[in-house]
């Protein structure tokens, strides 16, 4: 018996065109959309979930991790803080309102807090949604890309799958902001998997009392001697009554893996039950209320692209910057991240933004969270909306229109 059948072939129909094809609706993709249509493009946004912000919102990876280096300076500008301040539009989580830095602060009072918030992550997904909405893009829910159809070295079409069947859309451009370089991957760009792999999480709000709490169950990737463990080592407050904790430190998946992904989410599952009927045993009023709708991957599958960027490159002044970020594991490096870590030379018209950009895994780690991938989302968005072929993208006026947009490039 073979193991395997042939699809028949059949014709496709195309059902509509766009400037810029942003595939994902996560941060980064939220980000590259908002910049391409404010730069006059027609913007078709594919999510194959039915809500924006990805790990953000869906996967209640709720901290915005800090905008600034730790030592008083703010590093992150544009779109990364707008959207900060949207996520916050109807208050802040847990105490965390940064008010030093919203309300010019003095060096004194910033240097107490880092620039970082946590976030009703519905809200946040509503208001993105909103947004972009009001801006234009079309946004296409529960749509998974299949393939892409190339000409030559330039992806010409995207072969969608949703409700309506199996469609195609013509583009221009394409920005890959899956998390998991997937439209990489398809076109033939040259990819890397993350070796390490992920561990187990599942995240989830709970309500004790009468007072909701988020819960954060389990990291993919456990850093040793940091307490507390994960993001809310970055917030610079003191987190009682919750912990971070490693579900299971052997199991590993990639991310990439339809199998693997289910098992590592049924037994994420599993152990978060068990974790809820142990507190609720204890005390009845402790009942969850929202749980991670999303496996909770941090790094699985980036691009190898035209500059492949180091966590050792701290301060390092690149010609090509479209933005800064800081390191939200620890105080004082500051990266400024080149436009060559967003292309390939292998497909002309796409670009990678967010966790699938090119840096190396040491760098990843911080190149992976909310403040970066919207940096890299809107320099992929401005560059999409300049032109299609991304290796003769004339570097001067992207950062052009990145400064005239509020972005700072440089750290000196």
């Amino acid at each position: 018996m073979n193991n395997f059948i042939i699809e028949p072939e059949r014709k496709i129909d195309v059902l509509s065109s766009c400037d810029v094809l942003v595939a994902g609706g996560g941060i980064a993709g939220i980000a590259a959309a908002m910049a391409a249509a404010r730069n006059g493009k027609k913007v078709t946004l594919v999510e194959r979930e039915y809500g924006l912000g990805g790990m953000a919102t869906l996967g209640l990876i709720t901290i915005y991790l800090p905008l600034c280096d730790g030592e008083g300076n703010q590093v992150v500008f544009g779109i990364a803080e707008e959207l900060l301040k949207l996520s916050i539009a109807h208050g802040a989580e847990a105490g965390l309102y940064p008010d030093a830095w919203l309300n010019g602060g003095s060096l004194d009072s910033r240097l107490k807090s880092r620039y970082v918030t946590q976030y009703n992550p519905h809200l946040f997904a509503l208001r993105a949604e909103a947004l972009l909405v009001k801006l234009g893009v079309t946004i296409l829910y529960g749509t998974t890309i299949c393939a892409v159809k190339k000409d030559a070295d330039m992806i010409s079409h995207v072969i969608v799958e949703n409700k309506s069947g199996r469609t195609a859309i013509a583009v221009a451009s394409v920005i890959d902001g899956t998390g998991d370089a997937d439209i990489c991957h398809m076109a033939g760009a040259k990819t890397a998997l993350y070796a390490k792999g992920n561990g187990l999480a599942s995240w989830y709000y709970y309500i004790q009392s009468g007072e909701v709490k988020l819960k954060m169950f389990g990291l993919a990737d456990i850093v040793p001697g940091r307490a507390p463990e994960g993001e809310h080592a970055a917030a610079g407050k003191e987190y009682k009554n919750e912990k971070v904790e490693s579900l299971d430190q052997n199991v590993r998946f990639s991310g990439v893996d339809g199998d693997q992904l289910s098992r590592a989410v049924i037994a994420a599952h599993e152990k978060m039950f068990n974790d809820i009927e142990t507190h609720h045993k204890a005390d009845q009023s402790y009942l969850p209320t929202t749980i991670s709708s999303i496996p909770l991957v941090r790094m699985s599958r980036r691009l190898v692209g035209a500059y492949t960027m180091d966590d050792t490159e701290i301060k390092t002044h690149m010609k090509d910057s479209i933005g800064m970020t800081g390191d939200w594991r620890k105080k004082g490096p500051v990266y400024e991240i080149p436009f060559g870590t967003l292309y390939g030379y292998e497909v002309k018209n796409l670009l990678a933004a967010g966790r699938d950009i090119s840096v190396t895994d040491n760098m990843w780690d911080i190149t992976r969270v909310i403040p970066p991938c919207a940096v890299t989302g809107e320099a992929a968005g401005i560059a999409a909306a300049m032109g299609n072929d991304f290796t003769v993208t004339n570097i001067s006026e992207l950062q052009e229109r990145l400064v005239a947009a509020g972005v700072r490039l440089h750290w000196d």
